[in-house]
């Protein structure tokens, strides 16, 4: 699949870039996609919830009344969980929510999500550029040349820049990222996904190791 090379001025150069058919010709693995995005979104979970038991509920250390002759339950403590004030059942604990997979899973999923970009025609490549000092309407100027305006755009570098990243970062509906490190779910979340000219070979170095 060969696919033009964007200036930042939206005009075509007279360079192309190509994703090998390898890549695209196998069929998306829709279950590959969800079990990633999955994962994901369960690593950001903090997993804190916590309430008191009545181990952790101060006081009750007395007996409430004697064991016998009231013609009442029981009672070896106030902070019982039957009691006003007293712990928690089955109450939630600090735990993990992790959702382990394999790294070929992993592959597999963000391979599937450039699969269905590349045939919704939802990829562009443009030029390398850099900024000298972090600029939003400089962005904003790349996406209305492109023709991006309104729709949701991830644009993936070679490798991390702190000043465009600074300068998407206040845009609504764009983000930024480092191609080898470009996350299913974002992949999946974009409207369309424009890359920077070194980043291609970058992703397709990952994606590669999928097959």
């Amino acid at each position: 699949m060969q696919l033009p090379v964007y200036k930042r001025d939206g005009s075509k150069t007279s360079e192309t870039v190509e994703i090998p058919d390898g890549i695209l010709a196998a069929e998306p693995n829709d279950h590959a996609i969800w079990l990633a995005v999955r994962s994901e979104e369960a690593a950001h979970r903090q997993g804190n919830a916590a309430t008191k038991t009545r181990s952790f509920v101060r006081g009750g250390g007395r007996k409430p009344f004697r064991q016998k002759g009231r013609g009442m339950a029981r009672q070896g403590t106030i902070r019982s969980p039957l009691n006003p004030g007293g712990g928690t059942i089955f109450g939630p604990q600090p735990r993990e929510y992790t959702v382990k997979l394999t790294d070929k899973t992993r592959r597999v999923a963000r391979r599937s999500a450039l699969i269905y970009k590349a045939r919704e025609d939802r990829i562009r490549v443009v030029e390398d550029f850099a900024l000298e000092a972090p600029r939003t309407r400089e962005m904003v100027g790349l996406l209305e040349a492109l023709g991006l305006t309104g729709e949701k755009v991830l644009l993936l570098t070679s490798d991390y820049d702190v000043t465009i990243a600074k300068s998407v970062r206040n845009l609504k509906n764009a983000c930024s990222q480092k191609a080898a490190a470009a996350s299913t779910r974002e992949l999946m979340d974009c409207t369309t996904l424009l890359l920077q000219k070194s980043a291609l070979s970058k992703l397709l170095q990952v994606l590669d190791h999928a097959a």
